[in-house]
């Protein structure tokens, strides 16, 4: 028994790498072909583009693991079917169920691994991966600076009507880094270079006028002409030193930092909720008041208030909603894992079939379906239609159901799909009379 058991499991080994390294890099080439513009365009050194794909991998991991999980269990139970291993098993009276449960061990053990993962490495993985974005989008900037569009960075925003490398026409300029009053410059042309390894960046404007209000004298407004004028933009940070930015969204989170998070935007919600219901009663009794101009005005700043704290009220739901999402879809997916074991022996036993092609083509359907679930769930808990609870795991009851159903259907000895009696009846379609010989029916 203890034999037949570690067979099982090991017959699980090579189609789960195999499946793995497939489905990431299906995935790796359609985030290929989503950054070969931004590669392209921005000139990024080897080094950067293999980081930009190094932390673009664990997310795609999460994805690709437990889908791989569903093709080996196909592929192994299907192969086993097809070469009549499960009829000696049977003959021998053992019960193919009754030999799973090192499978379902290793797949317990492995959603344990990805809760890790998607609870702690993936969320700095893709923090990194967002402030290597960031720089990505300073890197060469004059990349960024588009024809008829406004682009800003650092305390400029530029506008040309044509661009090209190194030229700029028709420039336009607000220029914020010396007083709170934009200085605007025009220009006829312009041309761009690169100082400094791409950290700082260098304008030179040609025939052009500056206006400009005095700090000291706001009604003072004074406007300049110039042949030739420079701005230089220092520290764009363009030489790809790695930074980190404080600000985390809920993907960003870990565990730990989620709870923190939920934790504070609640009792910040409570304190709006009190908040809100002071500000309406004493609206309603400044309301009852007598007519009078102060009444009014204060009638207006409470009203005010309210609808501020009532704004800040809904995007603080938003937020819970989002976190606890985030939260729940994790383990979610993790405990995907198990369920897609337990759908995969019964399909594998089912279709009969250890071509890899059938396997990918069934998984693929099944876990299109699930994502779409999951996705759809998401999108409705964060506008508050459904719990979150309810969103994140309704996909997973629903497909152990459909589990449980399998299973028992395979046990009650149906069939889903006979692939080898159907590919014996493509090949004989002159003779579709004739029944299939006895060796491809059993």
């Amino acid at each position: 028994m203890k034999i037949l058991k570690r067979y099982i499991l090991k017959e699980h080994l090579s189609p789960f790498l195999i499946s793995l390294l497939v489905v990431t890099f299906v995935l790796l080439i359609d985030r290929i072909i989503d950054l070969l513009n931004l590669i392209i365009e921005k000139k990024l050194p080897w080094q950067t583009i293999a980081e930009l794909f190094g932390l673009s991998l664990p997310y795609m991991l999460a994805l690709s693991i437990p889908m791989a999980v569903l093709v080996a269990t196909i592929l192994a139970f299907g192969r086993m079917s097809v070469d009549r291993e499960i009829i000696a098993i049977k003959s021998s009276g053992v019960n193919v169920y009754s030999m799973i449960g090192p499978l379902v061990a290793t797949a317990v053990l492995l959603t344990g691994l990805m809760v890790y993962f998607n609870h702690w490495f993936l969320p700095n993985t893709n923090h990194k991966l967002k402030n290597l974005m960031l720089k990505i989008a300073y890197y060469k900037p004059m990349t960024i600076i588009k024809p008829n569009e406004y682009t800003t960075f650092m305390d400029y925003t530029v506008f040309a009507k044509t661009t090209s490398d190194t030229l700029l026409t028709d420039v336009l300029i607000y220029d914020r880094s010396q007083t709170r009053y934009p200085r605007t410059v025009f220009a006829k042309t312009g041309n761009v270079l690169q100082k400094d390894n791409g950290n700082s960046l260098q304008i030179i404007l040609n025939n052009g006028e500056m206006h400009e209000r005095n700090e000291k004298e706001p009604g003072k407004y004074q406007i300049t002409t110039f042949g030739r004028y420079v701005i230089n933009v220092r520290d764009l940070g363009t030489r790809m030193d790695y930074f980190e930015t404080g600000y985390r969204s809920d993907r960003e989170m870990t565990l730990p930092q989620i709870v923190a998070s939920l934790k504070g935007n609640k009792q910040e919600l409570e304190a709006k909720r009190k908040e809100t219901e002071n500000l309406s009663k004493r609206l309603e009794l400044t309301r009852l008041g007598p007519a009078s101009y102060t009444r009014e005005v204060e009638v207006r700043r409470l009203q005010s208030m309210l609808q501020m704290a009532k704004d800040r009220q809904t995007d603080l739901k938003e937020q819970v909603h989002s976190l606890q999402v985030e939260f729940h879809k994790k383990f979610s997916i993790s405990f995907a894992i198990v369920i897609f074991v337990l759908i995969g022996i019964p399909l594998g036993l089912m279709t009969r079939t250890s071509g890899i092609g059938m396997a990918f083509s069934v998984s693929s359907v099944i876990f299109l379906i699930y994502y779409i679930a999951l996705n759809g769930g998401e999108q409705m808990a964060d506008k508050g239609v459904i719990p979150p609870f309810v969103s994140m795991w309704l996909s997973n009851i629903v497909f152990l159901i459909l589990a449980i159903l399998l299973i028992i259907a395979s046990i009650k000895e149906k069939r889903i799909l006979d692939m080898p009696t159907l590919m014996w009846r493509i090949k004989n379609l002159k003779n579709r009379k004739n029944p299939p010989p006895d060796e491809i029916v059993h």
